[in-house]
């Protein structure tokens, strides 16, 4: 199965040697290859999605990105896709970071839930989507007890059919720590910037 996967050495440097020999590294880094999506392939699954659940995280907060988000939960809610969001007591810098952002970008504040809220409704989910959060969807934390944050709640968003993590690269997230969600079979990494992308993803949805 991963000779048929496609593996973006340029973008994931040094998570793979590409010489097929695995890359020397301690158990931080997973061996494994990410699967990267485009922006218009990305607003398909969304479009051909029952549930959809939107977990933000700070980068979401850096690109300021939380306007366009509403823009196409409003878009997939007229065309009667279920979308809500799961928010983790620790998303962001600061308590309530992601509700106060989401709040004033309008997003309605009864499809804003707790973690607690919807844990359990990934595995019912076609496309979780992650927008810069990283630690708090990591399956480590529940897997590895090594980890770094082992023990600590997260959003199991790969239970879902397809999980879609945006981030800028794969630099690690604020605990310094790699995550294995990125090199599940159903995930995908959309790269490059929040906002920017998130557009492309509006721009497509709309067409």
């Amino acid at each position: 199965a991963a000779m048929n996967r496609h593996f973006i050495s340029v973008i994931a440097g040094g998570f793979g040697t590409g010489g097929g020999t695995p890359a020397a590294a301690g158990a931080a880094q997973p061996a494994g290859e990410v699967v990267a999506i485009s922006a218009p392939d990305t607003a398909e699954l969304l479009r051909e999605a029952k549930n959809v659940i939107i977990v933000p995280g700070y980068g979401m907060a850096v690109a300021q990105a939380q306007h366009t988000v509403y823009e196409i939960t409003r878009l997939l809610r007229e065309k009667g896709v279920n979308v809500r969001f799961g928010i983790h007591p620790v998303a962001g810098r600061m308590p309530g970071h992601m509700n106060v952002l989401l709040a004033e970008a309008k997003v309605p504040y009864d499809i804003v839930q707790e973690m607690d809220e919807l844990n359990d409704d990934f595995p019912q989910t076609d496309v979780a989507m992650v927008i810069g959060a990283n630690d708090i969807v990591n399956p480590g934390a529940q897997d590895d007890p090594t980890s770094p944050i082992a023990g600590m709640p997260v959003l199991e968003v790969w239970k879902s059919k397809t999980s879609i993590v945006m981030k800028r690269s794969m630099a690690s997230g604020y605990a310094g720590v790699d995550n294995p969600l990125f090199y599940k079979e159903n995930n995908r990494m959309l790269f490059g910037d929040a906002k920017k992308m998130l557009d492309e993803v509006l721009v497509a949805l709309k067409a």
